[in-house]
């Protein structure tokens, strides 16, 4: 049977602001001096009277405490509980001195005073009539946030949740739930359809509700855009959604003409289907295309003035350029917008530095770029450049934390307004870049600036939405050179000639005569894991001469025997096993050790970093840290509560312990991750999955990311099935169309 016990919050020990759990001591309970109490409450206010129901526990540590089940805030009775609560810090601007003089002035009419009559406070010395109201608008606003989060906390909603959805609507918060809840899925950060439909459910809204159908149709299109995907043709958008709904595909016409209406979505009619767009990603396309367009100009340069600088660069550079490399040249210097693709070991950047001597003859001015840290890194040992990633070249600034449910960009300083101070612009890995960047980044460059987009098309995708590279070299808008021969030193490479091979569809030779390319058939498991961690602590460091955490594990899942998840918990206990010496920290993805392997796995565009020089000095600043970043967890500090991660790039970033869930161990990455990047080896354990998934786009990628050694170790069947399997993942992009549309 659960008692009850009164008094005043006197001070917190404990507040965890995620769930709410607090320790906190009890003032004023008869027969205690004072008392420990525990439980989870919406809301705490110091000095606040108090009615709490529970039960007394014995804590074999701290001994008796009461466990309380539920809080009930008294407004003060006296003058005295009114003179606490006013001077306990809950109102801004009254101290205890200020809360004395006004309770002395007005007694027990303190409290009807502040609530009726706000400006006789102003009688009090000290207390200006503007004050005045301040004060009694704090009061009112408490009140109402307190019964506020009582409501919310009915319905299941946390109380981080619950601040955010009152500091959206306040006082209309409760119209807003009873009518529509589904609007917190727009409106607000962290909530999505899941949890909007959930709060609905408890609320007693109809399964068949308008709003609930139109929130569900928008959450499976933006699902999809997760996918990749900038549109769905409307018969599988329906599908998905009565999936998603458990409702009957033929109620949705009416909501997707509403819906259009409303401008939420576009639908555009093609070959006789009809393809529905969230409205943001219809105009990224739409734009795209126009900007592209623009830029590509033709410059009307001499043919033999070419040649004559080509043989030139060759001469200086001790290099000789085959014919597809000359146009390639030649085709940079007389147009605005030009694209070079073609696999590894076909001269991409010899190719490149031969366009950035050409131009640096003409005393331009070249900047380089490329989506990530890594592939950055990269492209500036390849050239000698200094290049950016696209974010640091496009100078990105903090966005607000709502900014992704408004529908806008990520905010960059560098825009249509203040565009790029460059005459040439050269940006590496372009099948990683989606439709977001592509536009950001083209906002930024203006009609005169030369554009060169460098990749390989046959990478896999981007992991954002669109199809970006391989639909401007289909639209067959602009000028392409694909680089096909495979020079003379990379042919001698079997992960050069075999990733070709498997990119034509032809089978590998599995004999382990190669020096660079081995398969080790294994058909278990657990047994396939026990080789991948030899590999990685014994055979491979002196092989490639780097250190096992310079070797990459690739798999092509998360899930599953040899998915991400079960390879980097057991990976971790081999390669960064338990000491004293090193802290650790639970956290929504398991165990964090200092000294761990970890990638950012969620772009944040308002994380600071900086640049450490000689004494751990910061020598440059800046912010934004995203998807696929990868680094060391260097220390956990538990009085503060944050941990430090340094990135592969050199930059330093310190997590809250809240933001760890951004983090998760990278000793295995998936495939899909390790676009862009390169490593001196890299391990793919291999047995099954679905064939959808485990196709010849996905293991040319993996196998291209190698710079020195590749070992697959599992079935030999998996892998020859891969090879034949030339189905991709649809990926629904229209980048190509509406090129093709802005022509005419």
């Amino acid at each position: 049977m659960s008692e009850s016990v009164t008094g005043y919050i006197d001070h917190v020990i404990f507040r965890n602001e995620e769930n709410g759990y607090t320790v906190m001591i009890l003032k004023g309970v008869e027969d205690e001096e004072e008392l420990t109490c525990v439980g989870s409450f919406p809301v705490i206010t110091m000095g606040a009277s108090v009615e709490l129901t529970g039960n007394y526990i014995q804590h074999p540590v701290y001994g008796k405490q009461f466990q309380a089940a539920t809080l009930t805030e008294k407004m003060p009775e006296d003058a005295m509980a009114m003179e606490r609560y006013l001077g306990s810090g809950a109102i801004k601007g009254i101290g205890a001195a200020l809360a004395a003089r006004i309770v002395r002035r007005f007694g027990r009419e303190t409290l009807r005073i502040v609530e009726e009559e706000p400006e006789r406070l102003a009688e009090v010395k000290g207390i200006s009539e503007k004050k005045a109201r301040e004060i009694a608008a704090q009061v009112s606003e408490k009140a109402d946030m307190r019964k506020a989060m009582m409501f919310l906390q009915k319905y299941g909603i946390s109380l981080n949740l619950g601040a955010k959805i009152y500091q959206k609507y306040g006082e209309t918060v409760y119209s807003v739930l009873q009518e529509n809840p589904y609007r917190l899925a727009d409106d607000i950060s962290g909530i999505g359809f899941k949890i909007a439909d959930e709060i609905a459910y408890r609320i007693g809204i109809h399964t068949d509700s308008d709003y609930r159908i139109r929130s569900g149709m928008m959450y499976t299109l933006l699902q999809a855009s997760g996918d990749g995907h900038v549109y769905l043709p409307r018969e599988e958008l329906f599908q998905r959604a009565s999936e998603l709904l458990g409702v009957d595909p033929s109620y949705m016409e009416k909501h997707l003409m509403d819906l259009s209406v409303d401008r939420k979505l576009v639908q555009k009619e093609e070959n006789g289907v009809v393809l529905v767009y969230p409205t943001m990603y219809y105009y990224l396309e739409l734009n795209t295309a126009r900007m592209l367009k623009e830029l590509d100009i033709l410059y009307p340069e001499d043919p033999e003035m070419i040649n004559r600088r080509i043989a030139q660069i060759e001469k200086e550079t001790d290099t000789v350029l085959d014919e597809m490399q000359k146009k390639a040249v030649t085709e940079a210097a007389c147009h605005g917008l030009f694209i070079l693709t073609g696999g590894p070991g076909t001269g991409k950047t010899t190719t490149i530095n031969a366009i950035i001597q050409y131009f640096e003859g003409e005393g331009a001015e070249i900047r380089l770029a490329a989506p990530t840290g890594r592939a950055a890194k990269r492209m500036t040992e390849a050239t000698g450049y200094e290049a950016q990633t696209i974010h640091r070249l496009l100078e990105l600034s903090g966005m607000p934390e709502d900014d992704n449910k408004s529908g806008q960009a990520v905010h960059f300083e560098r825009n249509a307004e203040n565009p790029l101070e460059a005459d040439v612009i050269i940006i590496d890995e372009m099948s990683m870049v989606d439709i977001q960047l592509i536009h950001s980044l083209l906002q930024a460059i203006i009609a005169g600036t030369r554009l060169i987009l460098v990749g390989d098309e046959n990478q896999l995708p981007s992991v954002g939405p669109g199809n970006v590279l391989r639909d401007i070299i289909r639209s067959m808008a602009f000028p392409v050179v694909e680089l096909k021969k495979i020079f003379r030193q990379a042919s001698e490479s079997d992960i050069v000639v075999n990733a070709h091979k498997i990119n034509k569809g032809e089978q590998v030779v599995l004999d382990n005569k190669s020096r660079d390319f081995f398969f080790l058939k294994r058909y278990d498991a657990d047994i396939i894991i026990r080789v991948v961690i030899a590999l990685i602590q014994e055979k491979l460091p002196k092989y490639v001469e780097a250190k096992p955490f310079d070797i990459q594990v690739l798999t092509p899942m998360r899930k599953g025997l040899l998915g991400v998840e079960r390879l980097n918990q057991i990976l971790q206990r081999y390669l960064n096993p338990p000491d004293a010496s090193k802290k650790e920290r639970e956290n929504a993805h398991g165990l964090f050790r200092e000294g761990d392997k970890v990638m950012q796995i969620r772009n944040n565009y308002q994380m600071e970093w900086e640049i450490r020089g000689l004494y751990g000095i910061p020598i440059e600043k800046g912010i934004g840290v995203f998807n696929g970043d990868t680094g060391i967890l260097r220390t956990i500090n538990d009085f503060a509560e944050t941990a430090e991660v340094e990135f592969e790039d050199g930059r330093w970033a310190e997590y809250s312990f809240k933001q760890l869930d951004e983090l998760e161990l990278a000793y295995a990455i998936t495939i899909h991750k390790s676009q862009g990047s390169e490593y001196p080896a890299v391990v793919i354990p291999l047995l099954s999955g679905p064939r959808m998934l485990l196709n010849r786009n996905l293991l040319y990628t993996a196998v291209t990311r190698a710079r020195k050694c590749v070992t697959v170790v599992g079935s030999e069947e998996t892998f020859r099935e891969m090879i034949r399997n030339e189905k991709q993942q649809q990926r629904y992009s229209s980048l190509d169309r509406r090129i093709c549309e802005t022509e005419e």
